[in-house]
C-alpha cells in the first residue's frame, strides 16, 4: 500500500530503492527511483539483456460488466470489439475537442459468465482526472468499476533477454502470448496478471501482483541479474522509440492526428464516439500541427520548452529531447506547422540565446530488432 502520509506517495517497492541506494524524484506525485546506477547503463541494460522498473505508481483500473466493451467504446476512437480475449490496446480517451485526456493500454480478459471483464492501465499523474472521466461517463449499473491502483504492484521486465528471466516464475510458456497479449498466471502461487507490453521500444513484459508478490520478484529478478532502473532510463528508453509521454508530447490540447497516432483512430468501422465530429475535419482540412522527430547536429541538447525556429522565426517548441545513449546523438520531439513537418526539412532550435541545426527525421529513431520479431 502506498504511504500517504507524506506529501508524495511511496510504492511498495520504494524500502527496495532505498537499499540500493538509488536516486529519487518526485513524478506524479509519487517518490520514485530515477537512477540506481546511472542512466545510461540502465539504458544500455535494457537494449542489451534486460532491466526492471518499478511502474507502481501508474493507475489500474478493473471492469465488468455484460457489456462492457460497447460501454467504453463511446469514450475512445479505437474499436475495442476488435478485441480477442487475451489482447489488448494501446488508445486515448478524449474530450469533446478531441484532445487527449490520457494515453492508456485496455487489455480485454473476455468473458465470464456473461460478464466482460478488462483492466486499464492508466498514467499516474492522470490516475484521479482518468477514474472521475470514466464514472462520469459509464453506466454504473451495467459495469462495476474497480480503481485498484494502491492494491497492486506492477513491474516492467523489458529488454531482449526478459522473457527467459521472467519464464523462471510461471508456469505458461510465455513464447506464446504474442505482442500487446496478457494472461492471468500465478507467481509464487499467487495471482498474477502479465501483458507482453513496454514503453521502452523493447520486447518484454509488465507483471501486476500484490504487493508482497512484488516484493519478492523484484528481489529474485534482482538475483538473476535483471537490473534494477529508474525514470531516467525509462525516459530515454521511450524517447528513442518515439513514445509520447503525457503531459509533455500530448496532452488535452493536442489530437492524436496532430501527435501521430492516427493508428489508433478506426472511423469505418466505430459508431460515434467523443470528439469524432473534430477528428473528421481534422482528416479532410489536415492538421495544423504535427509532432516530428528532430535529430540535432553535433552534440547539442535539444530540451523540453526551446523554441524550434525556421529561417529565425519562432515556429514550434520541442516537447522531449535527450542525447540518444544507443544512437550517440541528440534526438527530440517538437511540434511543427505541417508544412514544416516533411522528413528532410531543415530547421533551428534555440539553445540559450543561440540557435542550432536540426533535421526532421522518420520515428521511431530506434527500432528494436527483438521487439519486431515476436
Amino acid at each position: 500500500m502506498a504511504n500517504q502520509q507524506s506529501e508524495t506517495a511511496r510504492t511498495p517497492l520504494y524500502q527496495l530503492g532505498v537499499e540500493l541506494k538509488a536516486r529519487f524524484t518526485s513524478f506524479g506525485g509519487w517518490e520514485m527511483p530515477v537512477q540506481f546506477n546511472g542512466i545510461t547503463s540502465e539504458h544500455q541494460s535494457v537494449r542489451n539483456t534486460a532491466g526492471m522498473f518499478d511502474i507502481s505508481h501508474m493507475g489500474k483500473f478493473t471492469f465488468r460488466g455484460k457489456n462492457l466493451i460497447s460501454q467504453l467504446q463511446p469514450l475512445v476512437p479505437s474499436d475495442l470489439s476488435r478485441l480477442q480475449a487475451g489482447q489488448a490496446q494501446y488508445t486515448v480517451l478524449l474530450n469533446p475537442q478531441a484532445g487527449i485526456i490520457d494515453d492508456i493500454i485496455f487489455y480485454y480478459q473476455g468473458e465470464d459468465i456473461g460478464e466482460q471483464r478488462g483492466v486499464m492501465i492508466v498514467n499516474a499523474a492522470t490516475t484521479d482526472k482518468d477514474k472521475a472521466w470514466l464514472l462520469e461517463h459509464l453506466d454504473l449499473k451495467k459495469v462495476e468499476f474497480q480503481d485498484i491502483s494502491l492494491e497492486k504492484v506492477l513491474i516492467a521486465v523489458q529488454g531482449p533477454k526478459a522473457s527467459s528471466y521472467l519464464q523462471q516464475f510461471v508456469q505458461e510458456d510465455l513464447s506464446y502470448v504474442k505482442a500487446f497479449g496478457h494472461l492471468e498466471s500465478k507467481i509464487f502461487g499467487k495471482p498474477a496478471f502479465i501483458a507482453r507490453t513496454g514503453y521502452t521500444g523493447e520486447d518484454g513484459f509488465e507483471v501486476m501482483v500484490d504487493p508482497e508478490i512484488g516484493v519478492k520478484l523484484w528481489e529474485h529478478l534482482q538475483e538473476s541479474s535483471v537490473i534494477p532502473c529508474g525514470l531516467g532510463a525509462r525516459d530515454t528508453l521511450r524517447l528513442e522509440a518515439a513514445m509520447a509521454l503525457y503531459g509533455q508530447d500530448i496532452d488535452d490540447t493536442t489530437t492524436p492526428l496532430e501527435a501521430g497516432l492516427g493508428w489508433v483512430i478506426h472511423m469505418d468501422t466505430k459508431e460515434d464516439f467523443i470528439g469524432r465530429s473534430v477528428l473528421e475535419q481534422q482528416k479532410t482540412i489536415g492538421v495544423q500541427k504535427r509532432l516530428v522527430g528532430l535529430q540535432m547536429e553535433g552534440r547539442n541538447i535539444a530540451r523540453h520548452g526551446y523554441p524550434v525556429l525556421s529561417k529565425g522565426k519562432i515556429v514550434g517548441e520541442i516537447t522531449s529531447g535527450t542525447l540518444s545513449p544507443t544512437l550517440g546523438y541528440p534526438v527530440a520531439l517538437a511540434y511543427v506547422p505541417t508544412q514544416l513537418a516533411t522528413v528532410g526539412q531543415e530547421l533551428e532550435v534555440e539553445i540559450r540565446g543561440k540557435a542550432y541545426p536540426t533535421v526532421v527525421v522518420k520515428k521511431p529513431f530506434y527500432r528494436s530488432i527483438s521487439r519486431l520479431v515476436k
